[in-house]
């Protein structure tokens, strides 16, 4: 009880341990990856919203992609620049678990937005011409509400359960706070809130992959029953595209979080898997989702010329 009671309310993170020569470079490529994930973020938010041609479904869906994006990487980067140039491994306890609740909102929301952009591909594509009165405005907000607040709700509530635990322990084998890393700081049973967390992944990896699986198989069905090979092409091109994203995302993801559970797991592996998972989707989905797509594409490069011609 003593150590209950005496627990500090700084927590020290495990960190890279890298050597002298190498931190001066890792915080420069630390640096300019939060600049370019939020310059391309922004980028396709800005490109979004001002232009009134992108006011459709398609687009507005995407538009929470770019902002979850940013979200996640402004929860991560800041704390880790802050890290490499202080020499500094230490966090407060408050700080750590406002880091970790929306670490889990950006990977959570993220795999919620690409589930509602495939259903709204696959109304588009297998629906044609139900998709307006399918995916009205009333309609999209729902959707938009569901994601967000079916997120947050549920990430709360891990939290929720988590802050009744008391520490004994301060001492996180980590690089950055998450969900698994603050249990291991607790010195009591944590099986309801291991059952939860176990429960909410099985059921969102369920619900989330079936559909994209499903609304994906429809989406080439119909793509080969078209006759018309360049929409076909395209339609191809695009969900293949889009399933090769999220099965890497879902990879990444799911070997973070099964590597908590397997003490054998190697924890620089560990630690630079869930770093590829928080920095790679973030900087291809831009590009992917943004860049690569023909009317985004044409919207920015009129912007740009706007915006530099006198």
């Amino acid at each position: 009880m003593s150590n209950l009671s005496n627990i500090s309310s700084t927590l020290t993170l495990q960190g890279f341990d890298l050597p002298p020569e190498s931190v001066i470079p890792a915080l420069v490529l630390a640096t300019m990856g939060y600049i370019i994930i939020i310059f391309c973020n922004l980028l396709l938010l800005i490109t979004i919203i001002l232009n009134k041609n992108l006011h459709e479904p398609m687009y507005l869906l995407l538009l929470n992609l770019p902002i979850n994006d940013m979200l996640g990487s402004t929860a991560l980067f800041p704390h880790l620049i802050k890290e490499l140039l202080w020499d500094t491994r230490t966090i407060q306890f408050s700080t750590c678990v406002t880091q970790a609740f929306f670490i889990h909102v950006y990977a959570t929301g993220a795999v919620f937005i690409l589930t509602a952009m495939a259903y709204d591909r696959y109304v588009a594509i297998c629906r044609p011409m139900r998709y307006n009165s399918i995916m009205n405005n009333s309609h999209l907000m729902k959707i938009i509400s569901l994601v967000w607040l079916t997120n947050i709700i549920m990430i709360a509530v891990l939290f929720i359960l988590l802050l009744r635990l008391p520490r004994c322990r301060s001492l996180l084998t980590h690089t950055y706070c998450d969900n698994p890393s603050l249990l291991q700081l607790v010195c009591v049973n944590t099986a309801v809130n291991n059952i939860y967390g176990l429960i909410t992944v099985a059921v969102c990896q369920v619900i989330t992959v079936g559909l994209i699986l499903f609304t994906y198989l429809q989406i080439l069905i119909a793509c080969f029953k078209n006759k018309g090979s360049d929409s076909r092409n395209k339609a191809i091109q695009t969900c293949t595209t889009h399933l090769i994203v999220f099965i890497i995302f879902e990879c990444l993801g799911l070997f973070t979080i099964i590597s908590y559970r397997l003490t054998d797991t190697s924890p620089y592996l560990r630690k630079f898997i869930s770093m590829v998972a928080m920095i790679l989707p973030p900087t291809l989905n831009p590009i992917i989702y943004g860049l690569r797509t023909k009317e985004i594409r044409t919207k920015f490069l009129t912007l740009f010329k706007q915006r530099v011609k006198p």
